[in-house]
C-alpha cells in the first residue's frame, strides 16, 4: 500500500511512502509523526490516499492512539465492544476478538487492573473491531516500561502479521524499527530514506538519518586511493578503510560513520581488522553488562563493548589503545 500526504496544518508534510507488512516511520518528537496518522485516518484536513475521499467515520481503518485511549470506565469487553453494532452477538463477537490477542480471560477487568502491555491488545482488539484494511499505530512503545517492552513488541508484531492487516507504526524509538518488516525515515516534513531496515540501520543517506538511527562515531576526511573493492579515506592523523560505494570519486570529500557496537578495543594495533585507530580511555560508563566506553584521539568517538572484553581488557581512564573496525562497518555518506 501506498501511503501520499499533503498536509499544511498544523505542521507541514508533504510525503509518500511505502507501507508493506509490519511498517515503522522514524521521526523525531515535533516532526509530524502523530500529524500524519490524524491525516490518514481523516481527523486533520489534509490531501491524503488512499481513503482521503472517503468520510471519517467510513474510513476502513484501525487507530491505536498513544497512551491507548481506553474508556477507564469500561471494561475490556466494553472497550472492544465500543465500535460494534449494537445487537444479542455484540458481547460475543468482543470477546471473541479479546480471544485473538490473548485476553479473553480478563474481558470483565477495567484498564486500571491491566497492565501496560495487556491495555495495549485490549486496544488493538477495539481497532480490529473495525474490520480495518489499515491499522495505525501512535508511539505503541511509550506506555512500556523498558523491562517488558521487547516482550509486548514482540507479541505485537507476531499478532499483527497473523491478522494479516498491513500496520503503519509511527515512532521515536529506533528499537521498535528494529522489528519492521519496512521502515521510513522522517525529516523536516519528507521521507529521507526508506526500505528494509537492515539496509536502511547499514547505509544511511545523510548524517541526520544516521544520528537518528544511533550513530555517534562521525569522521570527515577525503578519498585518497580506491581499487575493485575499498576506498581509502584519509583525515588529520588517521586514515581508514571501506567499501566502495557507487559515486564516489578520487579526492571526494566524505563522512565516516561508525556504530559504536562495531568497534572494538586492544592494546595493540591488530591488523587483522583492516583499521586501528589509536586514542586514550577517557571516560568508561556501564551500561547494564556492557561498557560505553569514551576514547580521545584524532576524535572524540565511543565504543561499546561487552563485559567479557572489558574484563580481559582491565580497561582504566587513561590507558593509551586501539580502536579497530572492519572496513565493511565503515560506511561512508557524501552529502
Amino acid at each position: 500500500m501506498k501511503i501520499h500526504c499533503q498536509l499544511s496544518q498544523p505542521i507541514l508534510l508533504d510525503l509518500q511512502m511505502q507501507v508493506r507488512d509490519f511498517t515503522v516511520l522514524l521521526g523525531l518528537s515535533g516532526e509530524g509523526k502523530t500529524s500524519l496518522l490524524k491525516a490518514i485516518s481523516g481527523l486533520l484536513p489534509a490531501q491524503v490516499s488512499p481513503f482521503g475521499e472517503l468520510a471519517v467515520e467510513r474510513r476502513p481503518i484501525g487507530y491505536l492512539p498513544q497512551g491507548y485511549a481506553l474508556f477507564p470506565h469500561l471494561r475490556a469487553w466494553e472497550n472492544v465492544a465500543f465500535p460494534l453494532s449494537r445487537g444479542p452477538k455484540r458481547r460475543d463477537e468482543a470477546l471473541r476478538l479479546l480471544g485473538r490477542v490473548g485476553l479473553q480471560d480478563l474481558a470483565e477487568r477495567f484498564p486500571s487492573e491491566l497492565s501496560g502491555g495487556q491495555r495495549q491488545r485490549v486496544a488493538l482488539a477495539r481497532a480490529l473491531a473495525r474490520k480495518p484494511e489499515l491499522l495505525l499505530l501512535d508511539e505503541p512503545t511509550s506506555a512500556l516500561d523498558m523491562a517488558t517492552r521487547d516482550e509486548v513488541l514482540d507479541e505485537l508484531v507476531r499478532e499483527v502479521h497473523e491478522f494479516g492487516i498491513p500496520v503503519l507504526a509511527v515512532s521515536h524509538d529506533p528499537h521498535l524499527a528494529l522489528l519492521a518488516d519496512h521502515m521510513a525515515i522522517l525529516r523536516h516534513g519528507r521521507i529521507a530514506q526508506e526500505g528494509p531496515p537492515a539496509q536502511v540501520f547499514a547505509s544511511p543517506l545523510t548524517m541526520d538519518v544516521a544520528r537518528l538511527l544511533g550513530y555517534r562515531n562521525f569522521l570527515t576526511g577525503q578519498i585518497t586511493t580506491m581499487d575493485a573493492q575499498h576506498a581509502l579515506v584519509c583525515g588529520l592523523g588517521w586514515q581508514l578503510q571501506a567499501i566502495l560505494q557507487p559515486g564516489l570519486s578520487l579526492g571526494m570529500r566524505v563522512h565516516l560513520v561508525l556504530r559504536a557496537e562495531d568497534l572494538s578495543l586492544g592494546l595493540d594495533p591488530d591488523r587483522d581488522h583492516g583499521n586501528a585507530l589509536r586514542g586514550r580511555v577517557r571516560q568508561i560508563r556501564r551500561e547494564g553488562l556492557n561498557l560505553r566506553v569514551y576514547v580521545d584521539g584524532v576524535a572524540s568517538l565511543e565504543v561499546l563493548i561487552p563485559r567479557g572484553q572489558a574484563e580481559t581488557l582491565r580497561l582504566a581512564v587513561g590507558a593509551e589503545v586501539f580502536m579497530h573496525v572492519f572496513p565493511r562497518h565503515v560506511h561512508m555518506i557524501t552529502t
